[in-house]
């Protein structure tokens, strides 16, 4: 692993596509529904080995009441060498950065069990709210 590169709010769609193809969860958003995502999303971090991109995160949310970390992704020969670590202080900085001071600001994340302890160790917890889904098709 060479010299990473971080970047803010610079992730393509491309680029978030790329990622989401190369990990495990299978087909991706059309381009257009990522473009629209990327140009929505409050932040967006990014880390590239030279050229190529190795791990993404965002952050969504209205900016005064709740944040919502989507989409931390690190390429699977990337892992276990701190880069998610990186993305969640790089997130959590941007809260703190922009969150009015002296408040308290409620941060969410949907993780899968083998990842709730990576998360736990920033200070996430679960709590008894169940998480609900709908893909809903556009018409």
């Amino acid at each position: 692993m060479s010299e990473l590169t971080i970047k803010y709010n610079e992730l393509s769609a491309e680029e978030f596509i790329l990622l989401w193809e190369t990990t495990v969860w299978g087909e991706s958003p059309s381009l257009e529904q990522t473009e629209l995502a990327m140009k929505n999303t409050l932040f967006r971090v990014s880390v590239y080995d030279k050229d190529k991109i190795v791990a993404m995160a965002r952050m969504i949310g209205d900016m005064g009441l709740d944040y919502y970390i989507k989409d931390v992704v690190v390429r699977p020969e990337y892992q276990h060498k701190g880069i998610g670590k990186m993305l969640i202080n790089e997130l959590m900085k941007f809260i703190n950065d922009n969150g009015i001071n002296g408040t308290d600001i409620f941060v969410e994340l949907c993780a899968m069990p083998d990842k709730i302890p990576f998360y736990e160790k920033f200070g996430f917890s679960a709590n008894e709210a169940q998480r609900l889904k709908k893909m809903y098709r556009v018409k």
